[in-house]
């Protein structure tokens, strides 16, 4: 490779990084605006077992130094941000818990994506909305259900969440199976 074509290959990955360019990315798919991406993680996987993985379609966005396994397999430590998609395989499992203390098991063969998450401790505008698409979900609702507004999107409506630990499952032919688990105290 020339002198000039590793310059110019230089210069396109500087313009890139710095932004110039996506902007023209973005507006060729309708959207003048890049979406919005928070580089703060909003959460921690605390189980894993069999084949799972967390990707994070928005972190080239983010940040320029990503770890090499970006979208490898998830271990237990691993942290969840806005707009990853959480999957499972035929033997995977895992679970996540939030900032707000929610906390998210998925089962074998499920799908989740974390669409939008806004929480401030001491704020009551506070927001979060997961896409589960396949699977089996158990959850138990954090501070986001109490101080603003929590969604949970399934292939059938939304739910509005202010504070129980459903169970959601979703199966093969697209029938979703709701319960709300029972709390002793």
């Amino acid at each position: 490779m020339n002198v000039r074509a590793i310059g110019l290959l230089l210069a396109g990955l500087c313009l890139g990084a710095g932004g110039i360019v996506s902007p023209l990315a973005f507006a060729q798919n309708g959207s003048a605006q890049p979406p919005e991406m928070d580089a703060n993680p909003i959460g921690k996987v605390l189980t894993v077992t069999g084949a799972a993985s967390i990707e994070h379609p928005a972190a080239i966005l983010v940040q320029a130094n990503l770890p090499v396994n970006v979208n490898g397999p998830t271990k237990v430590g691993d942290l969840v941000y806005r707009g990853d998609v959480i999957q499972t395989g035929a033997d995977g499992a895992l679970s996540v818990s939030f900032a707000d203390g929610s906390s998210f098991n998925v089962s074998s063969n499920a799908k989740m994506e974390v669409n939008e998450f806004v929480y401030d401790p001491n704020g009551h505008s506070n927001s979060s909305l997961l896409s589960l698409t396949k699977g089996t979900f158990t959850f138990i609702a954090g501070n986001v259900a109490h101080t603003g507004d929590m969604k949970v999107d399934t292939p059938i409506g939304t739910m509005g969440i202010r504070g129980t630990a459903p169970r959601v499952q979703i199966l093969d032919d697209g029938t979703v199976k709701f319960s709300t688990l029972v709390e002793h105290k």
